[in-house]
């Protein structure tokens, strides 16, 4: 089924939070929410999504959702679906939703293994590059020259020095069922990705670029456009692995500017030409490689 605004469902099952203005991230879990149905079981680790839903006496989750120890994301999904499953309870979706830090770092061992073990859960990373629940500290997918409270910048550093961990690689190296890159920006791509991982037997995954506000210091009033020109300026790919495969969902001929994507945010305002010049170059190499091996 193609999702769109025409055929997309009015009834909310992620409704209510208390996420900052123009968050990427609780976009993506309310579209998710919206296209898994009211029959989903959810898990979120300690992050900014568990924070603002679960707070007494109300909850944005209208379905069943519970939170998990932050390195756990993958083993409580893996253990609610054999659990649904010895209960005899059919036509069920179980997610996990957990940050970039909840996923490439505290909860890669727990991913890795309900992966291994092809149980029958989507997985999502809402990446918005940091640690953002706990002050906006560096994780495995912080890019490179970002400024955060333990990636200072200054005359000796650019911010943080190590590129993003590629998770969506490693994730794929495990032969998973299905697995994809989204963005915010481009929700025609996300939902129609989200539909695949409802459909998939099996574990699937999906990283999902979800900008934040107050964690890259941009007005909230841009957050779609930003997430749009991070996919544009090559920052991000949208691309999938399945049947063993990988490929480019989007394949632009000219990049768009790096210098304009950047500039917005207050996370990269003390970055020198030089610095930028890494962060095109690295983006290049990289480009190289996966226009010579997935197309």
């Amino acid at each position: 089924m193609k999702h769109n605004a025409r055929n997309l469902t009015n009834q909310e099952f992620f409704y209510g939070h208390k996420a900052c203005g123009g968050c990427g991230e609780s976009l993506a879990v309310r579209l998710t929410m919206k296209i898994l149905g009211d029959r989903t079981f959810a898990a979120l680790p300690a992050g900014c999504m568990s924070a603002v839903s679960f707070i007494y006496p109300n909850m944005a989750f209208t379905t069943n959702a519970i939170i998990t120890p932050f390195a756990s994301t993958g083993a409580v999904a893996a253990g609610m679906s054999a659990g649904l499953r010895a209960l005899g309870i059919e036509d069920t979706h179980t997610v996990g939703f957990a940050g970039d830090g909840g996923t490439a770092d505290i909860g890669l061992q727990a991913l890795s293994g309900a992966i291994d073990r092809n149980d029958d859960i989507i997985y999502i990373c809402n990446d918005n590059e940091a640690y953002m629940n706990t002050g906006i500290q560096k994780s495995g997918l912080t890019p490179y020259g970002t400024k955060t409270t333990t990636s200072p910048a200054g005359d000796n550093l650019p911010g943080s020095v190590t590129m993003k961990k590629n998770m969506f690689e490693i994730v794929a190296a495990h032969d998973i069922a299905y697995a994809a890159t989204a963005s915010v920006g481009y929700l025609d791509d996300l939902m129609a990705k989200i539909e695949k991982c409802k459909n998939t037997k099996g574990t699937s995954y999906l990283h999902i670029f979800a900008p934040c506000p107050t964690g890259w210091g941009h007005e909230s009033n841009i957050t779609i456009d930003l997430a749009k020109q991070a996919v544009d300026s090559g920052l991000i790919y949208l691309a999938e692995y399945e049947n063993g495969e990988f490929k480019l969902n989007k394949n632009p001929k000219e990049f768009a500017s790096v210098e304009d994507y950047l500039k917005v945010q207050g996370r990269f305002k003390h970055l020198k030409d030089s610095d930028i010049e890494v962060i095109k170059a690295h983006r290049d190499k990289k480009w190289a490689k996966m226009r010579k091996n997935w197309l």
